[in-house]
């Protein structure tokens, strides 16, 4: 880009600020999330294995979870949010310095984590805490100002995920198993519910404008109507009682009520015609894994089913939450890049390796046999989807957003 000197020339090699990969929330974000997810991975490899070392405060169980539902979950939900926000409220993005020092914060929140034996509990739990509430101030403000007072239930959610952060702190300071424990529950709780909601809104507008486009008759139902709101409803209370006592059998019959209801209202979608377009279908595909997850989850307290509780939550964490978030930020990427909104051969590989993480992970869980290979395998393809979105989209993420018609 030119700039105009105080001598009024226009040099074409003057720097500029603020640089592309700070000219939107979801740059920055959503290239260090991905690097997060392999790293965390190949580290928690290490650890379990005992190849790596590293003053961590948390058991390597507990320190993966964390790491993906507030390390790698809270880059993308400031990537989101910070590029959501302006188009809810007509305002202009969060960009420049001030989107620098809130990266810097998430950095250093990820650093704190990795040494934080080494530090006081309070420092560590301090910088962690700070990322999530800064944000929130900065969502909270754009809301107000914009008087978009709908969204106000996401900043809500928000809210009760960093409130889940504060509890594994304090269950770690307790030197209890927080990967067990209520925060982590309510963590992921939180982040399901997000994807109700969100995803519940974006799915059938991105089906039916695609439909449209393809000139297919059919419609999915719209956004908001009374199954979604019944569904919305019955989802809180069914959730918060898994989080309250996962082990009862009303958590059972609540996550059962939970999973026909989201079945029934993503039935309403379309999803069926979308397979011949994959940023599409794995939405659809992802979303699904919601229901089914908490189907499975109430079926492990039926005595002798062979399937753990960690695999069938990993339904919701590396299907559910792993897959739409990756594909959110892949659309994202594409859409505010000046790119083609086309699944290239690269990304439809991204997306089957993350599918084959998900259910070799849920499969490791099922007891039948040696699972030391599908555990291999699952982690593997996990690194390749997240290394692989960074290696595909980092040029596009590190560059100016593309003019229309520019190759």
């Amino acid at each position: 880009m030119t700039v105009t000197t105080d001598a009024g020339r226009m040099d074409i090699n003057a720097p500029t600020w603020p640089p592309a990969i700070l000219s939107y929330g979801f740059r920055p974000f959503f290239f260090l999330a991905a690097l997060w997810a392999g790293l965390a991975m190949i580290a928690w490899i290490g650890l379990l294995s005992g190849a790596l070392t590293l003053p961590i405060m948390l058991d390597p169980v507990s320190w993966h979870a964390k790491a993906f539902l507030f390390g790698y979950l809270s880059a993308v939900l400031a990537g989101f949010l910070l590029t959501a926000v302006p188009n809810w409220t007509g305002r202009a993005p969060l960009k420049g310095w001030p989107l620098m020092g809130l990266v810097l914060l998430w950095l250093a929140g990820r650093v704190t984590t990795l040494f934080a034996a080494d530090l006081p509990a309070v420092v560590v739990a301090f910088v962690d805490l700070s990322f999530p509430l800064i944000l929130g101030s900065v969502i909270l403000r754009e809301i107000i100002a914009g008087r978009n007072w709908r969204n106000l239930v996401v900043l809500v959610l928000l809210g009760l995920h960093t409130l889940a952060l504060l509890l594994v702190h304090l269950e770690t300071a307790g030197g209890g198993y927080p990967a067990q424990g209520l925060g982590m529950r309510l963590g992921l709780a939180t982040v399901i519910g997000m994807i109700c909601l969100i995803g519940g809104r974006i799915i059938p507008s991105f089906t039916g404008n695609w439909l449209i486009k393809t000139g297919v008759d059919a419609r999915p139902a719209s956004p908001m109507q009374r199954l979604d709101k019944a569904v919305l409803a019955i989802s809180l209370p069914a959730l918060g009682i898994w989080v309250a006592m996962p082990d009862h059998l009303a958590a059972a019959v609540a996550l059962t009520i939970f999973a026909i209801g989201h079945l029934l209202r993503m039935g309403r979608w379309q999803g069926h015609r979308t397979a011949s377009e994959p940023l599409l279908a794995v939405l659809h595909l992802a979303y699904a894994m919601i229901p089914i997850g908490a189907g499975l989850m109430a079926m492990v307290q039926i005595p002798h089913v062979p399937l753990d509780a960690a695999a069938a939550q990993h339904l919701w964490m590396a299907g559910a939450i792993g897959m739409m978030t990756l594909t959110v930020m892949i659309r994202a990427t594409l859409g505010h890049t000046g790119r083609p909104l086309v699944a290239g051969p690269g990304t439809k590989l991204i997306l089957l390796a993350l599918l084959v993480a998900s259910i070799a992970r849920v499969v490791a869980g099922i007891g039948v046999g040696s699972a030391d290979w599908l555990y291999h395998l699952s982690a593997t393809a996990w690194c390749a989807a997240f290394f692989g979105y960074a290696l595909v989209y980092g040029a596009a993420l590190f560059s100016a957003r593309r003019a229309a018609g520019q190759a």
